[in-house]
């Protein structure tokens, strides 16, 4: 059994239930909501210009954020959950999201690195000018193609990301106004 194609396949499941536990166990204070959700904000920020230079499986982003890094959308889903885990104020959710990370995306990371080398002849030289997760201070030089395109955002329903933090926003709101979990 590859792990790469199970956490391809379990982590949107798991990532429903984690928020489950997340709405739970989350201990907001106003502070650590409208930091975490700033913080937040930029994860799913990164993840829309990210969504709007891939045309996946058609031919290798390199413009935009991806020349800075190769997994833009997985650093903007990182930056989020750094943003909850503040919002949330507990130290089993920020560990439970660092596990996560760490079972899932880096098997997930790995498995498209092999797609990617396997289909796109100039995936190792851009293999090399941009690192795959912490993004450069500069953009790779030969980075070359289009500006970002709201039909690809579009197309790859990224909206969803925003729709999905802010109702996790709207939750903890509820959560602090009710005084719930105290």
């Amino acid at each position: 059994m590859d792990w790469g194609r199970v956490a391809k396949r379990i982590r949107v499941p798991l990532g429903f239930l984690f928020a489950a536990f997340f709405l739970m166990r989350a201990q907001p204070q106003w502070w650590s909501l409208a930091a975490g959700s700033v913080i937040a904000l930029v994860g799913v920020a990164i993840r829309a210009v990210a969504s709007g230079h891939v045309k996946k499986n058609e031919e290798l982003a390199t413009t935009g954020p991806y020349a800075y890094t190769r997994n833009p959308l997985y650093l903007g889903s990182i930056v989020i959950a750094m943003g909850f885990a503040l919002a949330a104020l507990r130290w089993e959710i920020a560990l439970g999201l660092l596990i996560l990370f760490a079972a899932i995306y880096i098997p997930v990371i790995r498995g498209e690195e092999q797609f990617l080398h396997a289909h796109f002849a100039g995936y190792a030289e851009y293999c090399r000018q941009v690192p795959r997760l912490l993004p450069r201070l500069t953009p790779a030089t030969r980075t070359q193609g289009g500006g970002f395109s709201p039909a690809l955002y579009s197309k790859h329903r990224e909206y969803n990301a925003l729709a999905g933090t802010l109702a996790v926003i709207a939750a903890l709101v509820l959560k602090l106004v009710m005084g719930w979990g105290r």
